[in-house]
């Protein structure tokens, strides 16, 4: 447990490494926070669930901590307003790694006690792992969007994402499952989050699935054919939100002279037709599922699916340092899938005490589940049976397409 947590908060910090004192506070819009603020709200989480109730008369390192960094946990105190993070200029980007850093030291000595720590005491540590992965995903995509409204159109990282690593592309075909009664979701105790218990039956009809998501080649197909003005594609809530939003192509792609350019993590490129489309939002990937005659699947399909598939792919160790996680299939990695599912309770499920109840469940009111994981997601944090959740019209996020379509 040790090094995992000494990994994982190492990590945030590679991730913020590239970056100059003038980025940390940077926030270009309500979806997306300063990456100081990630850094600062992932150590409260460790200081205020663990370190209060295990580190006799411990009181906060910085002490508005509570009032400038709980994110929505309105049980223990009013949150500041989201929408302003981008306005805390102090604590400072030193006093915040700094806050770390004392932190840090404080749960380190409570790992070496292990023979004096109960049971709770672990599983709020690998909470607090998986919730500082979940932050590490957003560092990547809330950077990006920061990047992207400048128009100098800064690279976070120069040659991330390769071009030539996309030669070829797999024939899309076309993976048949009967249906019938299935399980799905998790008991698992080890760690999942509690969205994704208990395990449960489930019928599905036969249907197929695409071995591989939707490339940008092929959702420019989609683009050349009027997709985007063409009403009868989309939902009604997207066809209000295309038309009042003026989209007119994923997010971060640009029409210069002629040629599509998308904005990337290393700056303005050229599009790769063989890279799978991402930045999509729910209404995007329904109705280009609609204009190709399919749908998308449903996220009991997709677990079904991919239960037993390895976890491969292009994930934010890729990104970093240039590890290779990548398979043929690309099932696990480089984009989240949007399913056709609402992010609701499973039967039986059952709401965590207290403040954590507050961590998934009240989250479950007009969002879809996405499944997959993404370029940014960390290759240890994902699984065949973890929800992503988002609102149909977000396009921050590292999402895509995969298509289903019904057998008889």
């Amino acid at each position: 447990m040790l090094e995992k947590y000494q990994y994982t908060r190492n990590l945030s910090l590679q991730i913020v490494e590239p970056l100059e004192t003038e980025d940390f506070g940077i926030q270009g819009m309500v979806d997306v926070s300063p990456p100081k603020w990630h850094l600062a709200h992932t150590t409260w989480f460790f200081e205020d669930f663990i370190l209060m109730d295990y580190t006799p008369r411990y009181y906060y390192y910085l002490e508005d901590a509570r009032k400038l960094f709980n994110s929505y946990y309105e049980t223990l105190s009013k949150p500041f307003p989201r929408s302003k993070r981008g306005l805390i200029s102090r604590p400072t980007v030193r006093e915040v790694l700094e806050y770390r850093r004392a932190v840090d030291e404080e749960i380190i000595g409570l790992l070496n006690q292990s023979d004096e720590l109960d049971e709770k005491f672990y599983s709020l540590i690998l909470l607090g792992i998986h919730h500082e992965q979940q932050h590490q995903e957003l560092l990547i995509t809330d950077l990006k969007y920061n990047f992207s409204i400048n128009p100098l159109k800064p690279a976070y990282k120069e040659d991330i994402d390769n071009p030539s690593e996309y030669t070829s592309v797999l024939p899309l075909k076309w993976d048949y499952f009967e249906g019938g009664a299935t399980t799905i979701g998790t008991n698992n105790q080890d760690f999942s989050f509690d969205n994704e218990q208990p395990a449960h039956k489930h019928y599905l009809y036969p249907f197929s699935i695409a071995n591989r998501p939707v490339t940008n080649g092929e959702y420019l197909e989609f683009i050349e054919d009027n997709g985007y003005e063409t009403a009868v594609n989309w939902l009604s809530d997207g066809w209000e939100t295309v038309t009042k939003q003026k989209w007119k192509a994923p997010l971060y792609w640009e029409y210069i002279n002629g040629t599509w350019f998308q904005f990337t993590l290393s700056g303005l490129k050229p599009i790769e037709k063989k890279q799978p489309v991402t930045h999509i939002s729910f209404y995007e990937a329904d109705a280009y599922a609609r204009w190709t005659g399919n749908r998308l699947p449903t996220e009991q399909e997709w677990e079904l699916a991919f239960r037993n598939a390895p976890v491969e792919g292009k994930f934010l160790e890729n990104l970093l340092f240039n590890e290779s996680y990548e398979s043929d299939k690309t099932i696990f990695g480089t984009v989240w899938e949007w399913t056709s599912s609402p992010y609701t309770p499973y039967p039986q499920s059952a709401r965590p005490e207290g403040a954590l109840g507050e961590y998934n469940a009240k989250f479950m009111s007009n969002q879809m589940v996405l499944r997959g994981g993404s370029i940014a997601t960390p290759c240890n944090h994902i699984r065949a049976t973890y929800r992503n959740f988002f609102h149909p019209d977000k396009r921050w996020q590292f999402s895509g397409i995969r298509l289903a379509k019904e057998e008889r």
